[in-house]
């Protein structure tokens, strides 16, 4: 059993995370539960936010650490909220304060014009200095709704409309969403590619 940490304090991320990693050989370690200290999330793009979040935590602890970065691009605002998905409503803000703050925004945005996507990037280090971290994204392309639908699934799922589904990412069962999902993407990306080594 390989013993890799988490490094995430979004207890949505974790949930997932370790669902689809259940299966896989790794046992996950959230980087709460190893005391790492959080560092700030201050990168120009996903790939820098994941590093430094793998590094932090392969730093603190002295172990294999997997990071992600993830958020919502919208095109009617030019890809925003982007690398700021998690606080686009402040620094304290809420699920509900960011989907507000977007809905406000998108509120003259006809449906057909409200394309967006999720995105993930998610980095694995072997340590603090590893030269060669493995990096593995994921991209989900759907709308945005005018209203927020479902209670599953965490952040922007309530609005993020699946096509083909006919439902919010909110609305799919967990194992729907893991299939489909930008983060589900690059999980099995970057399992696939740990099994090599292994092997």
């Amino acid at each position: 059993m390989m013993k890799v940490v988490l490094a995430t304090g979004n207890a949505g991320k974790l949930h997932e995370l370790r669902m689809m990693l259940a299966d896989s050989g790794i046992e996950v370690l959230p980087q709460g539960a190893l005391g790492v200290r959080e560092i700030e999330e201050n990168g120009a793009n996903f790939l820098d936010n994941a590093l430094l979040k793998a590094r932090n935590a392969a730093h603190q602890t002295g172990l294999p650490t997997i990071a992600d970065d993830s958020g919502l691009e919208v095109d009617a605002l030019g890809g925003a909220p982007g690398v700021y998905s998690a606080r686009y409503a402040g620094a304290e803000a809420s699920d509900a304060d960011n989907l507000t703050k977007l809905l406000k925004e998108l509120r003259q945005v006809s449906a057909d014009k409200r394309t967006a996507r999720f995105r993930c990037i998610m980095a694995y280090v072997h340590h603090v200095d590893d030269p060669t971290p493995v990096i593995c994204g994921g991209v989900w392309e759907g709308y945005i709704l005018e209203k927020p639908r479902g209670s599953n699934g965490f952040g922007y799922d309530p609005v993020f409309l699946v096509p083909g589904k006919n439902k919010s990412s909110a609305e799919l069962t967990p194992e729907e969403k893991n299939r489909l999902s930008h983060r589900g993407q690059a999980l099995r990306k970057l399992v696939q590619h740990l099994a090599t080594l292994d092997s």
